[in-house]
């Protein structure tokens, strides 16, 4: 196995988290420590890409030196070495969110995932997979239920999936708070339902959804549930089995992990009747000039040289999540949530989006400044090293909805102290003055 830097971190990981141990925790990625335009850097924007520690780094970096070669292929020992870390990777990232090991599809990002379920039902909906397929084959009076909180990625592949079969396509609404109005969920969740699609956490309102009432609705009308996880799976406790839902996607690189790896979690039995979706070498038993056949899950949907590298980082990026402790993370992120919320709250003419302050939530906050763009908010903070996200964070339907088209957000990790969030706060209650906003 790879021999990298022991954390930190893990030297203390007992008991509350605390701004002293997330000092040491720091020292574990090299980039927080650097200068932007002349001020320490304050990163605020890990809801849009996380930062890597050195325990990351340097297993993506040991791998290239001491393990390159191709998995499943070769039987020299080079080739062994690559294929027993690889699938110790899946191992490893299965045991994070309870799962077993074939129900971890690697992909390249969870927009992956969440297409390769579309198009995977999309020929199931052609005759693609013969009878065991059938449960995903949608048509006409089928109907896929998504919300309207749905970041783009779990939302355009469900519009294309409803246009190639000509399933409806329906939404869950929300209140002017953002939040689900679960009494018209009950309403839309029918016989017709034939998938639920939602996100575990907003990446806009830092909303925590009530899976498991969700999955109840879907599940008492026999309709298939995917969780889009991105926003959760880096920052609290995720149990699929506890929250029994049949599909989940998320992202290595919003959780310490590289970019360029992404997971689909299945259960065993579905991913096994789903139809391919990419093929090609590596995914097969046989093949002829007419026809193929097709290893069991997660190889099926595994098709080409894969992320092997990659798989590696984010493995070393669970233990470090799991050696820092989940429960300790989202404490910490929660309370930074909660100081960045009031905080904001109580600065003039800035409109914070989601639950109040004391309400629980993830460590992340959009808001509005009333009469300054949000591009010129995050410009402002990036004069003074505060790195944010402006924009409509992939999700325009809310912004709409909300009667507003972008925000500036900011989102906190385990590697984020209270005087990040203070630094923040200072800085956003400059921002109407310098524009001379009144």
């Amino acid at each position: 196995m790879p021999v990298v830097s022991t954390p930190v971190s893990l030297r203390h990981a007992e008991g509350p988290m605390d701004n002293a141990e997330v000092e040491r925790i720091r020292n574990d990625f090299p980039i927080l420590h650097q200068e932007v335009n002349g001020h320490p850097l304050v990163y605020l924007d890990s809801g849009a890409t996380s930062q890597n520690p050195l325990s990351v780094i340097e297993a993506e970096q040991e791998f290239y030196e001491q393990r390159n070669s191709a998995v499943h292929r070769g039987a020299h020992t080079l080739a062994v070495a690559a294929t027993d870390v690889y699938e110790d990777a899946r191992q490893t990232v299965a045991g994070f969110i309870n799962a077993r090991p074939d129900e971890i599809v690697w992909t390249s990002n969870a927009t992956e995932a969440l297409n390769l379920l579309t198009y995977a039902f999309s020929n199931a909906s052609l005759g693609r997979g013969g009878a065991a397929a059938r449960r995903f084959a949608l048509g006409p009076g089928d109907e896929i239920v998504v919300t309207e909180m749905e970041h783009h990625a779990n939302l355009i592949p469900w519009q294309e999936l409803a246009f190639r079969t000509g399933a409806a396509l329906r939404y869950i609404p929300v209140d002017d708070t953002g939040a689900l109005l679960l009494e018209e969920a009950e309403n839309i969740i029918g016989p017709r339902t034939a998938i639920l699609a939602f996100s575990h956490a907003s990446n806009v309102l830092g909303t925590i959804n009530p899976v498991q009432t969700l999955v109840k609705m879907a599940h008492g009308h026999g309709a298939l549930v995917v969780l889009d996880a991105c926003q959760s799976v880096p920052h609290l406790p995720v149990d699929v089995k506890a929250l029994d839902v049949d599909f989940a996607a998320f992202s290595g690189h919003k959780m310490l992990g590289p970019t360029g790896i992404g997971v689909l979690y299945g259960k065993a039995d579905l991913l096994n009747a789903m139809p391919t979706f990419l093929t090609g070498g590596s995914m097969i038993t046989t093949v002829t000039m007419d026809k193929a056949e097709y290893l069991p899950a997660p190889q099926r949907f595994e098709a080409g040289t894969q992320r092997i590298s990659q798989a590696m980082a984010l493995a070393a990026a669970v233990n470090y999540l799991q050696e820092t402790g989940m429960e300790r993370i989202h404490a910490w992120e929660t309370e930074l949530g909660r100081r960045l919320v009031s905080g904001l709250e109580q600065i003039e003419g800035i409109r914070v989006l989601g639950p109040k302050a004391g309400v629980e939530r993830i460590g992340l906050a959009a808001f509005d400044v009333e009469g300054v763009h949000s591009h010129d908010v995050g410009q402002f903070l990036d004069d003074q090293g505060i790195a944010v996200r402006v924009g409509h964070h992939c999700a325009q339907p809310l912004h709409r909805r909300l009667g507003l088209v972008s925000t500036t957000r900011a989102s906190t990790y385990l590697y984020n102290t209270t005087d990040d969030v203070d630094a923040f706060l200072a800085a956003v209650a400059g921002v109407r003055p310098f524009f001379g906003v009144k």
